[in-house]
């Protein structure tokens, strides 16, 4: 039988999650306050999300949201630590909030009422008084809002709203449909304590400068039509996203594609059109910049219009009846990435339809060769779940001695993962 001194001292079972994911967010503790919302079930998922990239969340809440919406116990399984319902001759308010006992103060959800009152100064609760107390310690205050999208449009809420905005509080935008303002989701507000938080406080020391390509690029036929492909960037956005997880530099090349492409502060986001624009974009990011890893996972399109010009002028006419228009291969910008830098980690991307897997593979070392690259990941887009678009894929990962790791059908997230951590175990780069 373990004895209560070695029961205080063992590690929670739900702490073995931390840093799963990501060392991003090691040595930070957040203080995760939950107020009276339908969505407070969220807490959650994002205490989680926290954790696995290396943070300690420490949950606080009112009775009213103990009472009715989330109980304490789940919190506690959720974080492995302590939830707090209500102040005591302990202080928590002070222990949690008071000089340099946290990093971060975060509210999600937040309520229209625990706004109105942290904007103006009452303290009725654990929430508002942990509240004002990482505010007068100057301790960095996230507020997620949740509500009626009614009371959202409220002058006076909104008043509150641009008066925590002025005083350095940072507001979470929610979401509006169906006459609802909804919290924002989790991993967006993952995103933003890993860009806005954890890097002013140092907590990040990137030192892998990564480069991702991602979607089609076009060609002009004339000033409105284009040839391109049916790339979507998925796989290559996923990639980039993981690396800024890890606290990576990414420098995120996107050409045209389906995705809408929200800026992300944990990355340099570069929009391009044609082939040209993307090598040229490489070329400067590459020689005048540092780059460790280039994932080349875009669609370069194959042919552009041979012309004098750029492109047409006008639209052309097609009322004038056939046209014939010749076409010549555009350059091959995965042969010149190694001409810019001969140090660099080169990923290669190969995508064949309707091959057998013995095909695909001999296809994509022959590939790998010609371009000098390090590793590359082929697929087959006539597979099911893996057509263009698709959130999954199945892939091959062939490294110059032809050594082959397949992935089934996955999620093109944890595709990312799996591909990025091979990578870091060849460059014996610290995961």
């Amino acid at each position: 039988m373990i004895n209560s001194e070695n029961s205080r001292n063992q590690k929670h079972v739900s702490k073995e999650i931390i840093g799963q994911e990501s060392n991003v967010l090691k040595g930070m503790n957040i203080v995760l306050c939950i107020t009276a919302s339908v969505a407070a079930y969220k807490a959650i998922d994002l205490s989680r999300m926290l954790m696995r990239y290396g943070a300690e969340v420490h949950p606080v809440m009112s009775k009213s949201t103990k009472s009715k919406l989330l109980t304490a116990e789940i919190m506690n399984w959720a974080t492995g630590n302590k939830t707090i319902t209500e102040l005591t001759s302990e202080l928590e308010h002070i222990t949690l909030a008071n000089y340099g006992k946290s990093d971060l103060i975060l509210v999600y959800p937040c309520t229209a009422n625990t706004l109105g009152k942290f904007a103006n100064g009452i303290e009725d609760n654990p929430v508002t008084t942990v509240l004002s107390v990482a505010f007068g310690s100057k301790i960095p205050i996230v507020i997620a809002p949740a509500m009626h999208e009614a009371m959202y449009e409220n002058v006076i809420i909104a008043d509150n709203i641009k008066k925590l905005k002025s005083l350095g509080v940072s507001i979470l935008e929610p979401s509006i449909s169906e006459d609802k303002a909804k919290v924002v989701s989790a991993d967006k507000v993952l995103q933003f304590v890993i860009g806005k938080i954890a890097n002013k406080k140092g907590k990040i020391e990137p030192t892998v400068n990564v480069l991702v390509t991602a979607g089609s690029t076009i060609e002009y036929v004339d000033s409105i039509r284009i040839l391109t492909n049916l790339s979507s960037g998925k796989m290559g956005l996923n990639i980039a996203q993981h690396c800024a997880d890890k606290g990576y530099n990414v420098t995120f090349v996107y050409g045209h594609g389906s995705l809408d492409i929200q800026d992300d502060s944990r990355m340099n986001i570069v929009r391009v059109k044609t082939t040209e624009e993307m090598l040229k974009v490489l070329r400067e990011r590459i020689s005048g910049e540092k780059q460790h890893i280039v994932f080349h996972a875009a669609a370069v399109a194959d042919f552009t219009v041979a012309r004098s010009g750029k492109k047409y002028p006008n639209k052309v006419d097609t009322r004038k009846g056939t046209t014939t228009i010749k076409l010549i291969p555009t350059p091959k910008i995965i042969d010149r990435i190694k001409d810019f830098d001969k140090k660099i980690f080169l990923v290669a991307f190969k995508a064949e339809y309707d091959v057998s897997e013995g095909i695909l593979v001999k296809k994509a070392v022959a590939k790998l060769k010609e371009c000098n690259g390090d590793l590359i990941v082929a697929n087959d887009v006539s597979r099911k779940g893996c057509h263009f678009g698709s959130d999954t894929n199945e892939i091959y990962i062939i490294d110059k001695e032809k050594n082959v790791i397949h992935i089934p059908l996955e999620s093109k997230k944890e595709i990312a993962k799996k591909l990025v951590t091979i990578i870091l175990k060849k460059l014996n780069i610290g995961q």
